[in-house]
């Protein structure tokens, strides 16, 4: 869910670039070197994922994945998905330079809060007892929701606070674009999980609490 270029006022953008330099401040600080390859597994998939994607209004549509990334990496996705938005808007000039900190905080702002709401439901029991598959496909598709609903709704509130009744038709279309997204998303995030679960559960496990 990039937004173009020349599209955000100048306030908002500032406001946005402070928010996110400092999420990626406190995110380098939560990296920690286990977290590492996996970090690199995520960023890589958040990069080819939302590379493909299809223009709609001021914004595009396409696969983020960024609720699957913040269930796992917490704040440390924000430098993760820094790099991301970085090399995308310099070698495909996808996004932009100005609008690097809108929409690094759009896309993961939801993904830390997916870590919050959903952390707890894909760690094993205290005496090491896995989690049921039900729950953990619960917990994967909500990522989907979690990280689709919320950039969604952080860029309705970008294009509000810096147009607002302006946008309102393009608000509309960028959000029903994105119902699909909502749906692929969130099997996507879901069938992840779950094969962590049987393929690689001290990743899981590993999730802060």
């Amino acid at each position: 869910m990039h937004l173009a270029e020349g599209v955000l006022s100048a306030p908002v953008l500032a406001g946005a670039a402070a928010l996110a330099a400092a999420g990626v401040a406190f995110g380098l600080r939560r990296l920690g070197e286990a977290q590492l390859p996996l970090a690199a597994l995520l960023g890589a998939a958040f990069f080819v994922a939302s590379t493909i994607h299809v223009p709609v209004g001021v914004g595009s549509v396409h696969l983020i994945l960024n609720g699957l990334a913040g269930l796992m990496l917490g704040w440390a996705v924000f430098p993760v998905f820094f790099v991301a938005l970085l090399l995308q808007a310099a070698l495909f000039s996808f996004g932009g330079f100005t609008v690097l900190g809108a929409n690094l905080l759009i896309m993961a702002l939801p993904a830390v809060a997916a870590h919050y709401l959903l952390r707890r439901l894909v760690r094993p029991a205290e005496d090491g007892t896995p989690p049921p598959r039900r729950r953990l496909l619960v917990a994967g598709a909500a990522c989907g929701i979690v990280g689709i609903g919320g950039a969604a709704a952080l860029a309705s509130l970008a294009l509000v606070l810096s147009g607002g009744h302006l946008f309102t038709e393009l608000i509309g279309l960028l959000v029903l674009a994105h119902l699909p997204v909502f749906v692929v998303d969130a099997l996507i995030s879901a069938a992840t999980v779950a094969l962590l679960a049987r393929m690689l559960p001290a990743a899981l496990a590993a999730v802060r609490a």
